[in-house]
């Protein structure tokens, strides 16, 4: 499954800072009809991330009946991604 989608990225303060996009509603709904199929635990669920030319894998985290694409520190140096900065996300995940 391939969802591609815009967000703005904000902080989210735990253990260390770090950033996010929320997952719009539509999508958020695609990944949740697929979600039993491919979370390994809690409601995480294993995703390959793109922004501009850089992509990583990670975990989409569930968070208040959405999911949370976690910016990594690589993808927040090579594309220059900072707080409140909109963003093209490419999400791709295995089913």
């Amino acid at each position: 499954m391939i969802l591609e989608f815009s967000g703005d990225v904000f902080e989210w303060r735990g253990p260390a800072p770090f950033l996010f996009v929320r997952v719009p509603e539509a999508e958020s709904q695609s990944i949740k009809d697929v979600a039993a199929m491919v979370s390994y635990g809690w409601g995480v669920i294993p995703a390959s991330v793109t922004i501009g030319a850089t992509s990583v894998t990670t975990s989409l985290f569930p968070k208040d009946g959405s999911f949370l694409v976690p910016i990594k520190k690589v993808l927040q140096d090579t594309e220059h991604i900072d707080v409140g900065q909109s963003v093209e996300i490419t999400l791709e995940i295995a089913i």
